[in-house]
This record gives C-alpha cells, structure tokens and sequence, in this order.
C-alpha cells in the first residue's frame, strides 16, 4: 500500500494540472480556442524543443536503443492488426473498425506519457521517453492512417501520405536531435538555453489543454460510457499485461522495460480523437475514450508503477 501511495503521490502533481484547465473549462473562463491553440504550441513549439533536449543527452556509445524501437514497433504493429479478427468476431461496423486501429494502438504517450516517465524515473528517462513517443507517432501516420484509409472509400494517397509524415514536428525534431548527437555539434549556449526553456513549458501547458478538453466534453449517460469502459481496460490493462509477460524475460534492459510497459497502458491520446474527425469515424466513440481512460489513468498508472517496482 505504501508503495502505491508513493506511486500515486508521483503522478499527482500532473492531474492537478489536468484538474485546473477542466476548472478553467467548467467555469467558462477557457474555451475550446484554448485547446487549439494551446495544442498547437505543443506540436509546433513545446514537445520539439522537449525531443531534442532529451536526445542531446543521450550517449550512442554507452546504450544500445534498437531493441526499444523494435519492440515497441512490433507492439503498435500487432495491436493494429489486431482489429482485423477481432472486428470480424464481433461483426463491428466498417467505421468502428477504422476506428480502432488507432484505439487499439496508440495510447498517449507524448502528452502524458513524457511527463509521467519524467515524473517518476527523473530527467535521465526522457530519452528513452522521446524515442518511444516517435515509434508510437511513426506508426499512427504511417501504418495506421494507409489501414484507415484503405478500409475506407477514398484511394490512397501516397504522396500526401509521406508529405504528412515528413513534415510532422515530433519526426523532425528526432531527425534534427539526432544529427545534433552523431555528429557531437555544440549549441551556442543561448541557442541551448532556449531550447531547454521551451521543453521546461510544455508539460504544464498540454496537461492544462487535456483539462480543459474533458471539461468541455458532455457527460451522456452510464450506457453511452460502457463501450469505452471496454476498450480503456483491453488497451490499458489487458494488453499491456501480455505485453509484459512476453518481453519480461528478453534481457530489456530495466528501465527501457518500465518505459516501454507504462507507455502502453497510457490512455488513448488526442491525436487520434483529431483523426477520427478528419477521417469521419466513430468521434463520440474516441472522445469518451480519451475522456475516461484519462481519468482512469490517475489509478492504473500507479498501480502499474507499483507491478513494475
């Protein structure tokens, strides 16, 4: 009990920020512009800055990262492909199942998850914390928008495909961290500072924008929740639980292990309740899981911190 309570005290601090913009939602005092903008300063602005100060402290010479990617990889990768049996099984419309490829795979790793790892493993974390959150949005605008689209009506496009990926901010910024770390190039020390500045903003500002979206989201009725319900606990317990037992004996190392498990039982991110609006999908569906297993997350993170010791 003691361990979890710990565990709980860790995370604490981020859902109070959670808290505060749902306040700010409730209140009228913030509105959906906020969630836009702020959002957008954390694609653009905050979580680049975030990647590149966490990839400049890596050291390539003393750790090894291919089995992290690979293994996190193979996870998104088979969780999407999940959604084929598992939709025919229960015979899901064709949009549920677009849906769920995202649903399935992609929890929220980069708003969430870089500030809990950060939170409970400290700075020496982020760039393990970094390298899983550019698996997981690899994946997103790679494998899981040619699924959704190719289940869909329109053709695929490929151009536009890569265009998208190319120029996505979380793929730049590990792009550029990693030029700055193999070829051992030194910042100017205002140029750094800047950088370190912006990293330092961008946790407070995403949790708060999280906040306010869950207050602006109406609250339906139980049965309306019960769908979601199912698929926060499949995605963040049920899956990352197997997940675990097949790669707890692979010699991963230990805290690449802890990274790797707690980001999958993250809750479903923002990134595909904005995908399913581009994409016309089940919407209502995806918000009230974002809504929910973000709520739920301030008990089943600790408890997994708690599994994972």
């Amino acid at each position: 009990m003691d361990t979890f309570v710990v565990a709980f005290q860790s995370v604490l601090p981020l859902f109070l920020v959670i808290f505060s913009g749902l306040l700010f939602s409730r209140t009228k005092a913030a509105s959906e512009t906020w969630v836009d903008i702020l959002n957008k300063y954390a694609l653009w602005i905050g979580f680049p800055a975030l990647v590149i100060a966490s990839l400049m402290q890596l050291d390539l010479s003393q750790q090894s990262y291919s089995r992290l990617i690979v293994t996190n990889s193979v996870y998104i990768v088979i969780c999407m492909l999940l959604v084929f049996p598992i939709s025919k099984i229960f015979r899901f419309s064709l949009q549920v199942k677009r849906s769920l490829f995202m649903v399935l795979s992609f929890g929220n790793v980069a708003y969430l998850g870089i500030p809990v790892l950060n939170n409970a493993f400290g700075d020496s974390i982020l760039p393990v914390a970094a390298i899983i959150s550019v698996v997981y949005v690899f994946w997103l605008f790679s494998l899981g928008i040619i699924l959704v689209e190719i289940q869909g009506e329109t053709r695929l496009n490929g151009k536009k495909l890569l265009f998208s990926l190319l120029k996505n901010p979380l793929l730049i910024s590990v792009l550029a961290g990693l030029f700055i770390v193999i070829f051992r190039i030194k910042l100017p020390g205002m140029i750094e500072k800047t950088i370190l500045l912006f990293s330092g903003s961008v946790t407070a500002v995403v949790l708060f924008s999280l906040g306010i979206f869950l207050g602006l989201h109406q609250a339906g009725n139980l049965k309306d929740w019960s769908n979601a319900l199912l698929w926060s606990v499949i995605t963040m317990l049920v899956f990352p639980f197997l997940f675990y037992q097949v790669i707890k004996n692979t010699g991963m190392d230990s805290m690449q292990l802890k990274a790797t498990i707690l980001d999958s039982a993250m809750p479903l991110g923002l990134t595909p309740y904005a995908l399913s609006v581009q994409y016309k999908l089940e919407t209502t569906l995806v918000a009230r899981i974002v809504v929910l297993g973000t709520l739920l997350s301030i008990v089943i993170i600790p408890i997994w911190m708690v599994w994972l010791g």
